[in-house]
């Protein structure tokens, strides 16, 4: 399946937080959106793998997307490596995405930092036509030999810490169905009634902060939500009157 736009992170969530509202701008474009987790998030301090990974198809339906996956890799001790490279090489080349969205190039989880950096070389190895993959999961011929195939952009998410956005997407018509999406993870985030041990994102103070990081992005660009992500890259247009 070609998509045209590929998230890569590392928890089961960290899609829908740092960009559900441009995924679901480009589902509705007509474009084609997958999402690839690479852990379970097992070493979360609320809900099991199993729950996550039943949240997460909830959120993708929400979102409407037309692929996601999880690699399983090891929650806090996957590295970045020639096994996960490869791993995720075969990904990337059975969805072909145009783009890629990966995590934060560093913020508050180590993890973050880690699995950006893991996409970023993947992405790149993945271009590269000496190096074989196979991809077992082919509906159509499992076993079958890859072609080569390097995404033209890897754009980085804005997470907990802030960082300066290099562009920033207006998110305003999209806003509620994202929380909605984040809202599909009942065990993570905050609920009075839960019986969960308190975490970090599962306070009402971190969904304040949430949207109070939506509005000022949207603010910047004079809208009144936005996402902002970074790029290692100069981005070029065409056109002066693309930009806002």
């Amino acid at each position: 399946m070609k998509l045209d736009l590929l998230v890569i992170a590392v928890h089961p969530d960290d899609a829908e937080l740092g960009c559900a509202g441009t995924i679901l701008s480009l589902v509705a474009q007509g474009k084609k959106v997958g999402i690839v987790d690479l852990t379970r998030g097992e070493l979360g301090t609320r809900g099991t793998p199993e729950i996550r990974l039943q949240e997460a198809d909830a959120a993708a339906r929400i979102l409407g997307l037309s692929a996601r996956e999880n690699m399983g890799f090891r929650d806090g001790f996957f590295r970045n490596d020639e096994e996960h490279q490869k791993a995720l090489m075969v990904a990337i080349r059975r969805y072909q995405p145009d783009i890629v969205i990966t995590n934060a190039i560093y913020d508050r989880h180590p993890d973050h930092g880690r699995a950006s950096e893991l996409v970023v070389d993947a992405c790149f190895y993945s271009g590269l036509r000496q190096i074989k993959t196979v991809d077992n999961l082919g509906a159509d011929a499992p076993g079958q030999a890859q072609e080569a195939w390097r995404p033209k952009l890897v754009y980085h998410l804005i997470q907990d810490r802030y960082i300066k956005p290099d562009f920033i997407v207006d998110i305003t018509d999209f806003y509620g169905k994202k929380q909605e999406s984040l809202l599909a993870y009942k065990s993570q985030f905050y609920d009075p009634k839960s019986n969960e041990p308190m975490s970090y994102i599962a306070s009402q103070e971190f969904m304040e902060f949430l949207r109070a990081r939506a509005e000022e992005f949207g603010h910047v660009i004079g809208v009144k939500y936005g996402e902002g992500f970074t790029v290692d890259r100069t981005i070029g247009v065409k056109n002066l009157f693309d930009l806002k």
